[in-house]
């Protein structure tokens, strides 16, 4: 599965805690989208990430959890990803969570497909910022150096810039996307239509779209083939 992950472009994420129709998924999910990944920063409970892999698992397309709620660590994803939030201020959210994680369900974790991802939450004032007490307010200069530190020294196979419903500056993805040598990256944030997606996969290797598809799913629709067309 982590081969297959390399090759992603384009990736719904499914917030769990809201409610879905059975034709709104099936749009989603034949969408052509490389994955889902099942994921949200409140009301995350094992109850409604349970439901909602299910509904998924009626399609083909692969299916991730990002964990970020302990609760909810559940078997029969394809993957889980695990967010380490390098720019929080509560250590939680560095490690904390992730060693009780571990703690709880090493066994679980250790045979099915784990990948980390450094973090990086850029939007001050998401719920995702508020709940990690991040430092959304940073320059290109730190965010640059997070990359290198999850790059080199935490080696992660995944760097996310997360920009949580607002619209990120291509500026700061590009000086990443070429300071990064090995790290796939990945970048979520304010995506509504196909001309952002395009202009953030030009620089971005997965394109992640979130909000979009509880807004106006037939502009986020469009984000595929947009992703899928852009030159990378």
């Amino acid at each position: 599965m982590k081969e297959e992950i390399k090759a992603w472009r384009h990736a719904f994420k499914i917030d769990p805690a809201k409610s879905f129709s059975e034709s709104w998924l099936a749009d989603i999910c034949e969408s052509g989208t490389d994955a889902i990944i099942v994921g949200g920063s409140e009301g995350i409970t094992i109850d409604n990430v349970t439901e909602c892999l299910a509904a998924v698992r009626r399609f083909s397309v692969p299916c991730v959890l990002e964990v970020t709620e302990l609760e909810a660590l559940t078997p029969g994803f394809d993957a889980y990803f695990i967010p380490v939030v390098l720019n929080a201020h509560n250590p939680a959210f560095i490690s904390g969570l992730h060693q009780q994680a571990l703690k709880a369900h090493g066994q679980l974790l250790e045979t099915e497909e784990v990948l980390g991802e450094g973090y990086c939450i850029l939007n001050r004032n998401s719920s995702a910022a508020r709940r990690t007490n991040a430092d959304a307010a940073m320059d290109m200069d730190d965010i640059v150096a997070f990359s290198r530190f999850s790059e080199n020294v935490l080696q992660m196979p995944i760097f996310y810039l997360e920009y949580s419903g607002t619209y990120g500056n291509e500026e700061v993805v590009k000086k990443v996307s070429e300071t990064l040598e090995h790290a796939q990256l990945f970048y979520g944030g304010g995506i509504r239509n196909s001309q952002q997606a395009a202009q953030m996969a030009v620089w971005a290797d997965t394109v992640v779209v979130g909000n979009a598809i509880y807004e106006n799913k037939e502009e986020a629709l469009d984000t595929v083939k947009a992703v899928k067309e852009a030159n990378r």
